[in-house]
């Protein structure tokens, strides 16, 4: 069939014209401009000085509490996300909210010690340390600077970058109270003006962790907004930003929040709801950082979206197979806490911490997070902590985890250590003092004793990721050789190489000697050091709350230890055995090593006043909220 031309031209118009409305409104929009074709270099994780990015961008992607998870050693670029519209309406619109506690702040027990004046000697050495723990600092952050500015995370062997926190900058931003304190105004300058270029609206992930987000993004603009007395407005605006754009997570049935949130589909106006498997640490971690959001813009939403999470884990802390205690894993979708397995370190470790931090954090006007967290602790301490045998036969403890079998009849611990779990002697000892239970200082001192021994028994003078000690069999708990060959040659997980008609001693003492095992520990699951800050963290809390100075000795030898063996020509570097002479680095520099490792380090050394525990609460990034007056 034929048709006049006047009418086939019209024809093949309108078809242009649909195309090209198709075009531009369902393909162009989900391209970048300078979108480099497949197999260029920006599909390619590493990149180098000699191996140098194409322009633009001047970087190039390589491709952590989650808390525990390793990356692997790369992946590709992340891909192509289209700008969302803007907020839709929620779905589920909150009726009434939660107002935030008010009133004069009720009185809290001091946490610092009333430090006496220093000698000259002390005084020297102390700045001399100091000095020593910037000049690390300024290495990593030049490297910064120089090879993933504005990126998430540095590469600091090939000297590329990772995006792994959203992909707006994460160690730029965790780092900004690190500068301020460490008094780099220069740098922190020029990282405020990077930060004014940063879009919240947009990650460059698809998955975006609400929890990661939280304590690196939130939490470092509301620290360095008030660690520097509020001169950089940005700053502040810069949190509302992104807590505006993590409220969208909220948006559920029940407003428990999405976790590994698929936020473009949510700002498109998909429904969510909130997932039946969620790690409780990423639920019950939240509070501090809204809280403070709430408190410095007077919007009383941050705060009701974490108040309900809190009301949440109340009503449910005496329900669980391990009553006082909330499992790794909850069901958000229905509120429940059915999982049988229970830990202070990763994937639980902050949940806990939160909470006489909030207490502070709310100047003590609600009783609800006390009650909690006292509630926690004759659970904790019949079951998670426990005194392992060494051959020093000294007096620590360390944080492990059981699984509960049977509806609470047979309860399994594991005796495992995290250098993730070191936090808890940082906890019991700021509850001991807020609280008012000074004999809760001695297992505060016994649980900071055993992160700083697992650091003084390894090859490298570094406590490993994961291990297994042998727990006393008695209160004198002496040391047995023979017992502890036994749990050695038990708990290996080698299935070859192991001669036959061994005794059991006999299979422990060969494990022991070709699987570099220390005297003390029974097997270690993870040798890998990442940069980790848990250990030095409950230094310098367990520090400020004493005065004693063998406490400063411990973090000195962990520092110059690490420094050691992490240090690259860049920055410093992940490693993966601490029971190897001369262990290999990763190509990993996660954005804690310059938010709170370095931090304690230098804090440690600093004088008092400088992050004064009574003036503020860490949250877990280390960035400091300022507690009310």
């Amino acid at each position: 069939m034929f048709l006049p031309r006047r009418r086939s031209t019209a024809l093949v118009l309108a078809c242009c014209i649909a195309f090209f409305l198709w075009y531009f409104n369902y393909i162009e929009p989900t391209l970048r401009p300078f979108d480099p074709p497949l197999g260029s270099q920006e599909d390619h994780p590493l990149t180098s000085e000699a191996n140098p990015a194409p322009k633009p961008p001047p970087q190039t992607p390589i491709q952590e509490h989650g808390a525990t998870e390793p990356l692997p050693p790369s992946q590709p670029a992340p891909p192509t996300i289209s700008k969302p519209a803007a907020h839709h309406s929620e779905h589920y619109p909150v009726k009434s909210l939660t107002p935030l506690p008010e009133g004069a702040s009720a009185k809290i027990s001091k946490i610092q010690h009333a430090f006496s004046p220093e000698t000259q000697d002390e005084r020297i050495e102390r700045e001399e340390r100091l000095a020593a723990v910037k000049r690390s600092f300024v290495h990593s952050w030049q490297g910064y600077k120089k090879h993933a500015w504005k990126q998430d995370e540095l590469a600091p062997i090939r000297g590329g970058y990772a995006t792994t926190f959203g992909g707006w900058g994460a160690t730029l931003v965790d780092s900004l109270d690190s500068l301020w304190m460490m008094g780099l105004k220069d740098d922190f300058e020029d990282a405020v003006k990077a930060v004014k270029e940063m879009d919240f609206s947009v990650p460059k992930i698809e998955d975006l962790n609400v929890f990661e987000t939280t304590i690196r993004y939130l939490g470092g603009f509301l620290g360095a907004y008030d660690l520097s007395d509020a001169q950089y407005p940005i700053l502040l605006d810069k949190a509302k930003e992104v807590g505006e754009f993590l409220y969208g997570a909220f948006d559920t049935p029940n407003r428990m929040p999405v976790t590994r949130w698929k936020w473009e589909e949510s700002k498109r106006g998909a429904k969510q709801e909130a997932h039946p498997n969620a790690l409780v640490a990423e639920v019950g971690s939240l509070t501090l950082e809204f809280t403070r959001l709430a408190q410095l813009t007077d919007d009383a939403k941050f705060y009701d979206a974490i108040q309900r999470i809190t009301n949440v884990f109340d009503e449910n802390q005496n329900r669980t197979v391990l009553p006082g205690l909330w499992p790794v894993l909850m069901d958000t979708q229905h509120e429940q806490f059915a999982d049988v397995g229970f830990t202070l370190g990763g994937m639980a470790d902050s949940t806990y911490e939160y909470l006489p931090k909030q207490h502070m954090l709310l100047g003590g006007l609600t009783q609800q997070y006390k009650k909690m967290y006292e509630a926690t602790l004759a659970p904790i301490m019949k079951h998670i902590f426990f005194r392992p045998m060494t051959p020093d036969n000294a007096d620590i403890l360390v944080s492990s985890g059981v699984r509960v079998n049977g509806n609470a009849e047979v309860i399994v611990p594991n005796f495992e250590g995290q250098h993730l779990g070191c936090f808890t002697g940082g906890m019991i000892g700021i509850g001991a003092k807020i609280f008012d239970r000074p004999e809760d200082m001695k297992t505060a001192r016994r649980l900071v004793d055993g992160c700083i021994w697992a650091y003084n028994h390894t090859q490298t003078g570094i406590m490993p990721e994961i291990f297994n000690m042998v727990p006393c069999k008695d209160q004198d708990c002496k040391w047995d050789e023979g017992r502890w060959l036994k749990f050695v040659g038990i708990k290996t997980h080698r299935i070859e190489g192991i001669p036959e008609g061994l005794s059991d001693e006999g299979k422990g003492r060969w494990v022991a000697r070709e699987d570099r095992i220390p005297e003390g520990f029974s097997a270690i699951k993870d040798r890998r050091y990442i940069l980790r800050p848990e250990a030095i963290e409950s230094i310098f809390i367990f520090y400020r709350m004493t005065g004693e100075k063998k406490y400063q000795d411990a973090a000195w030898r962990m520092f110059t230890a690490i420094e050691n063996y992490t240090r690259t020509d860049i920055a410093n570097a992940a490693i993966d055995d601490v029971t190897a002479e001369t262990p290999r680095k990763d190509d990993r520099m996660e954005s804690f090593w310059l938010s709170e490792t370095l931090k304690y380090f230098y804090a440690i050394f600093a004088d008092p006043e400088v992050l004064n525990l009574d003036k503020y609460v860490l949250n877990t990034e280390a960035h400091p909220f300022k507690r009310p007056i």
